[in-house]
């Protein structure tokens, strides 16, 4: 098939006539819709402007990390007390320690200041002078806890200066019942108005009798081991040692009564002969 000159240069004139009579709709049905309020289709997607973005004006709230919590062991808790303290410190580094417990040495009853004081560790870190937190569960370390002579649901301070310096310890009693994250705080931030109480005597971690001789341990030791033997164990011991007691008692008492029944009876003294 041919097409002649005339007819290829006739198409632009018929291509620009099939398409006047659909722009001239288009441009009366957007007429149409802007009566209305209501924007036509974008002829080009690129050429529309871009959706600017909108401020909520609330800055996004910066998230507190919490202060890590250490937990004391019999074999690592005089280091990790001692680790923050520079030698030529001459201002205590103060420890806050939770002395916690589950069924054998809390009843279960601890559960609530745990959680309080987990809860307070953001609290501390959130403050520009805080302690450092540790953590003892005497269910797990029944040896330490003996050793210290430390009982659950307590809050202990350490102030911890370079060795060989003395170390001075306060605690408090914790309500089981009803303690929160900021009553933990406050305790610690309200000394001395708050009651707390300084421990000292024979079972000073640190400073005592019985740390100082290395007897602070074997005392642990035994005192868990004592424990630890059911009661009615103790009960049979204790009725077996004082049977025996009194079965000596009794054998020596025989024993002198033998030795007097062989001496010979006193004689009555004469009468003076009235009936």
């Amino acid at each position: 098939m041919r097409f002649s000159a005339t007819a290829l240069l006739a198409l632009p004139l018929l291509a620009a006539a099939a398409e006047s009579p659909y722009e001239q709709y288009k441009a009366k049905f957007q007429s149409f819709l802007s009566n209305f309020g209501v924007a036509g289709p974008a002829a080009d997607k690129a050429s529309a402007p871009a959706t600017p973005s909108i401020s909520t004006g609330k800055a996004k709230k910066k998230v507190t990390e919490p202060k890590p919590i250490h937990t004391l062991t019999l074999d690592n808790w005089k280091d990790t007390l001692y680790a923050p303290v520079k030698a030529e410190a001459t201002q205590p580094e103060e420890w806050l320690v939770l002395v916690s417990g589950r069924n054998k040495t809390c009843y279960s009853h601890c559960l609530r200041i745990e959680a309080a004081f987990n809860e307070s560790a953001t609290k501390f870190a959130a403050m520009p002078q805080s302690p450092s937190l540790g953590y003892v569960n005497c269910d797990d370390q029944p040896v330490l806890c003996n050793s210290w002579s430390a009982g659950t649901g307590n809050l202990w301070i350490f102030e911890m200066l370079p060795a060989p310096a003395p170390v001075d310890i306060h605690y408090k009693r914790l309500n089981l019942t009803t303690v929160t994250s900021q009553d933990i705080v406050d305790a610690y931030t309200g000394r001395p108005d708050i009651q707390w109480r300084k421990f000292e005597g024979y079972f000073h971690p640190i400073d005592g009798f019985f740390a100082k001789y290395g007897l602070s341990v074997p005392l642990g030791y035994f005192f868990w081991a004592l424990g630890a033997i059911p009661s009615w164990a103790m009960m049979l011991v204790v009725s077996f040692m004082t049977r025996t007691m009194m079965n000596r008692r009794m054998g020596d008492a025989n024993r002198q009564g033998n030795a007097g029944g062989g001496a010979a009876p006193r004689a009555a003294p004469p009468g003076d002969g009235r009936s």
